[in-house]
């Protein structure tokens, strides 16, 4: 963007104002040249001897004094002022050695000879101290020294071996007309050394690193001589090693090393490299962290190479643990680190990544939600490589739902994944339960469960999970059966729910299981759908599945007591002889089946629909004994010789009275009263009502030989 034919020799040193506005330059051909960067503006200055340094005013663009100091192999620093008349040149300082380093920080200029180091204060016109060059350190034309601001009080000197760290103390006063002058105490207590030490290696170029320093190391070979630097030819064969960058604390600990791969550093010295860094005003560094955007670069140069180095940000670390293995690190990195916004993204893909190289299915399913966060596109990808790789049941568990929702082959390829394997069978219930059924159709995964019907796949929890699938899709009657085959308690609130009374046909055995009551009312209630014969045929054929003959009991006595009639066919049900055709060969299937499913119940097979009432009498006097009395009373549809017989073996007193008296047989119903109810007042009652003479001698005759039932 610029370009300034300034000289015609080596240009040996640049110097910027803290604007950047002006440049500054100084060379072999004697001359310093200031340029403007964006007005045209040239000064230059002739010196007539090499000049090796410059530096600037800081304020050079804002003062009109437009000052910089210069020196080269003459020795003298020259101090250079705009006055009224013009530019003049003041002499800081000669007479030993040339000038080899300058730098100007604020109002402070070092420089440093072959001397050693001293300090100018400019807004004070005084120098302030000298720092003595370290003893068996290489001449300067050998290896020159490293001048560098770390702040506006600290320099910093790399020289040979050496490194020190001066303070410079110094005080603001008001001065005339409220401007402020330097009010500077004792030389000897205005500078102090407060970091020094030895290094290992020669110092090719010295920076600032925040509270530290960045050191350009040159490792001494072989070849080298005394103080580390050969005065012969070097060979073609060079043994020189690679220059190093080195991050050091002022206690000379290192925190950083670096070798660099320069081409040609075998044949290379201590003085063909240098280090510049930027900002060069110095960097804002606190609590160890650099402001945006202020971060420093540092540029190692060589004859062949130039290298940039930065110091290393959230993104380096984590792209060094990704690179060895140590991706929960990287995470932790990422998760907490400021780094770009994706960078999260990518770790946790590459973290995903090894976990599954690892065959760490379960732990890379659980990090899912935390990486893929609210990526519908990343949530399905991973939702096909889990299915591609068979481990979709791990991951189904942590798919969203929403926030974000995927689209609905992802949830069905994940519900058809737990349906394929009975292991997950119970997940797959669960997720069904809890999945909403808009995200999804259930149609292909019904598809995929129905053909393990009657299989040995076939668990409950498969089948209660395709019966929620059924009532997704509208499939009541099928979802009934399923939750009847599984006893589902709230069963009759899904009948009344769904209008499902048609369907109950088949299930009467289940739904007097579950509960017989609520059965038993509900059968009564929709006998015109299913008749006293339907559930009649399938209580008995219900085998060893559960007690028939009580719910036979319940059903039949609730009928009887809505209506009399309806049940007449079966009020003699309990019979136990099996009055069969012994030559009809149906017959003797039905005899055999009796007797193999239910051991005390003998159907009557009646082609000619004979009452079959007894078979109430043998339920009621097995299960509500209270009640048979009143119902023999009221039937007139069993036979009274087999109805006697039952009551006889579960000695029902009462009710052999009834049976006898209506059997015409008063005289032994008369003596079931007196030898085994011993009841009197129920005997003269009986007499009475039967209107026969002969049974008042009867009674008499009983009665001689209890003398208390004779004064009755």
């Amino acid at each position: 963007v610029k370009a300034f034919a300034a000289h015609s020799a080596a240009v040996n040193e640049l110097s910027f104002d803290k604007e950047g506005e002006y440049l500054g330059s100084c060379s072999d051909d004697g001359s310093v040249v200031i340029n403007s960067l964006f007005i045209d503006e040239k000064l230059k200055f002739e010196y007539h001897r090499p000049m090796k340094a410059i530096a600037l005013d800081p304020d050079y663009a804002r003062k009109s004094s437009r000052r910089f100091v210069a020196g080269g192999l003459a020795g003298h620093l020259y101090f250079n002022t705009k006055k009224w008349l013009g530019y003049k040149d003041q002499v800081l300082h000669s007479g030993e050695g040339p000038i080899h380093a300058v730098k100007w920080r604020t109002s402070l200029v070092a420089w440093a000879n072959n001397v050693g180091v001293k300090v100018y204060d400019a807004a004070n016109d005084q120098r302030i101290t000298f720092i003595e060059r370290p003893r068996c350190s290489p001449h300067p034309e050998v290896l020159l020294p490293h001048l560098v601001w770390q702040d506006d009080t600290l320099l910093v000197i790399g020289w040979g071996t050496s490194v020190k760290i001066a303070a410079i103390r110094t005080n603001l006063n008001n001065g005339a007309n409220g401007t402020y002058r330097h009010v500077t105490m004792s030389n000897m207590n205005q500078v102090d050394i407060v970091a020094s030490f030895q290094t290992s290696y020669f110092i090719s170029g010295i920076a600032p690193f925040g509270d530290a320093l960045v050191l350009l190391a040159y490792i001494p070979s072989e070849e080298d001589g005394e103080n580390g630097f050969s005065s012969t030819i070097p060979s073609r064969q060079g043994s020189a090693q690679r220059p190093e960058v080195r991050v050091v604390t002022w206690n000379n600990d290192e925190l950083a090393t670096d070798a660099l791969p320069v081409h040609g550093f075998e044949h290379y010295k201590a003085k063909d490299y240098s280090l510049a860094h930027s900002p060069f005003s110095g960097s804002s560094y606190a609590g160890g962290q650099w402001a945006a955007g202020d971060e420093p670069i540092y540029y190692i140069v060589s004859p062949k190479d130039v290298v940039i180095a930065k110091p290393r940000d959230a993104e380096d670390h984590i792209a060094w643990l990704l690179q060895h293995g140590r991706h929960e690190k990287a995470l932790a990195a990422a998760e907490a680190g400021q780094g770009r916004s994706e960078l999260l993204d990518e770790v946790g893909s590459k973290y995903l990544d090894h976990l599954i190289v690892e065959r760490k299915y379960t732990e890379a399913a659980s990090l899912c939600p935390k990486l893929l966060r609210g990526s519908a596109t990343a949530w399905e990808r991973w939702v096909f490589h889990f299915a591609h790789l068979r481990q979709l049941p791990a991951l189904v568990p942590y798919i969203p739902t929403e926030n974000p929702r995927l689209r609905d082959t992802a949830y069905e390829v994940a519900l058809v994944a737990l349906a394929t394997n009975p292991a997950f069978h119970t997940d797959l219930l669960s997720t069904v339960k809890s999945w909403p059924p808009v995200i999804y159709s259930a149609l292909p995964v019904i598809s995929a469960i129905e053909p393990q019907l009657n299989t040995s796949s076939m668990t409950d929890a498969l089948k209660e999970a395709l019966a929620e699938l059924y009532v997704i899709n509208g499939q009541y009657e099928k979802a009934f059966s399923l939750y009847a085959d599984l006893m589902k308690p709230d069963i009759f609130d899904f009948i009344e729910r769904h209008n499902l009374h048609d369907s109950i046909r088949e299930k009467v055995v289940q739904l007097m299981m579950l509960d017989c009551k609520h059965a038993v009312s509900l059968l009564i209630q929709n006998r015109d759908l299913i008749t006293p014969s339907e559930v009649v045929s399938q209580l008995l054929s219900s085998g060893n599945k559960c007690d028939s003959r009580y719910f036979l009991h319940l059903y039949l006595h609730s009928l009887f007591e809505v209506n009399p009639h309806a049940g007449k066919d079966y009020h003699d049900m309990q019979l136990q002889t099996l009055v069969v055709g012994a030559n009809n060969p149906m017959e003797q299937v039905v005899k055999k089946l009796c007797v193999l499913c239910v051991p005390l119940l003998c159907v009557k097979f009646n082609p000619n629909e004979e009452k079959e009432e007894e078979r109430r009498v043998e339920l009621y006097a097995e299960y509500d004994p209270k009640v048979l009395l009143p119902f023999l009373r009221s039937s007139q549809h069993y036979t009274l010789e087999k109805a006697y017989e039952i009551c006889v073996r579960r000695d029902l007193l009462k009710e052999q009275v009834f049976i006898l008296g209506r059997m015409g047989n008063s005289k032994q119903a008369l003596a079931v009263i007196i030898n085994e109810l011993g009841d009197i007042e129920e005997a003269v009652e009986f007499v009475s009502m039967q209107h026969d003479d002969d049974l008042w001698e009867e009674l008499i005759q009983q009665c001689l030989h209890k003398p208390e039932m004779v004064v009755a």
